[in-house]
């Protein structure tokens, strides 16, 4: 196991030049890369994910190789000088790694029969927020810059109702989502945005008290994370990429996506988030 997290790592030190060129160059891959989020340790990810790789080995006929990056910036990195064929992009970081490189999203993940989902805003319960507007002048712990769910969406909810980062409350930057739940338990920040899925799975597992933490609103849908493949791939071998994944039943690998199965989806569908990000006056191209 251990030799494949450095083989995946070495891979993402390549030279940069070599990678681009090698982008330039491949249509048809022995080798499939496909990048996984980095939201747990990299060797946890690729081993709850081998059901994945076997799977898309037997229906593509080829080697898959699973890589997991640092963070969301070297994953879009990897993305944009080749190392990559295949990514699962959250939806901020696949506007983000769009805006650098040649790649197109192809299926997104069916949760309660729907292909969007939703972010939420949390209070500590002894904070005295009671509503948006009680933020003010408090602190607000956000997840990775890059986050859709736990940065773009909510803080452009806040913005909608009036608050605007640093003039009327204090933006911290944690990370991950439950980082972010964790800092509102605590009272490090007397409120905060993460995804609701993962809200939802915190207080069913007990990671979260609901006696120190609220949700106190709630943002419209946004488009679920998306898989993305390199747009100058073999147009054969994208036909079989995406069946594999609109056809993939098996329950084992679903749940490691908290998913009921994969949909088509297009770069049109995340015009939205565009839209969000140019209200925020956030451009694409620097954030990461």
């Amino acid at each position: 196991m251990m030799r494949k997290c450095l083989y995946a790592l070495a891979l993402l030190l390549l030279p940069l030049v070599g990678g681009a060129a090698e982008a330039d160059s491949i249509s048809d891959p022995a080798v499939l890369r496909v990048a996984l989020l980095p939201d747990e340790n990299a060797s946890t990810v690729i081993k709850d994910n081998q059901g994945l790789k076997e799977y898309l080995e037997k229906r593509l006929d080829k080697k898959v190789e699973l890589v997991v990056t640092t963070d969301y910036s070297s994953m879009i990195e990897a993305m944009r000088f080749g190392r990559l064929e295949l990514a699962y992009f959250g939806p901020l970081s696949y506007l983000l790694a769009r805006s650098k490189s040649e790649i197109e999203p192809f299926a997104a993940l069916v949760s309660h029969g729907s292909t969007t989902y939703t972010s939420v805003v949390i209070a500590n319960t002894e904070s005295g927020i009671n509503t948006v507007a009680d933020i003010k002048g408090k602190d607000v712990a956000f997840g990775d810059p890059a986050s859709t769910s736990s940065h773009l969406v909510p803080r452009a909810l806040l913005l909608d109702r009036g608050l605007e980062a640093e003039r009327d409350y204090k933006a911290h930057y944690v990370g991950a989502h439950d980082a972010v739940a964790k800092a509102v338990e605590n009272g490090n920040a007397q409120a905060g945005a993460l995804s609701r899925p993962i809200f939802n799975s915190l207080v069913e597992r007990k990671l979260i008290n609901t006696e120190k933490v609220k949700v106190i609103a709630e943002t419209k849908p946004i488009p679920q994370y998306p898989w993305t493949m390199r747009s100058n791939l073999d147009a054969a071998l994208k036909d079989k990429i995406k069946n594999a994944f609109y056809e993939l039943k098996e329950a084992d690998i679903l749940k490691k996506f908290k998913a009921q199965g994969f949909a088509p989806i297009s770069d049109k569908d995340y015009d939205g988030l565009r839209d969000t990000a140019k209200i925020l006056h956030l451009d694409l191209s620097k954030l990461s």
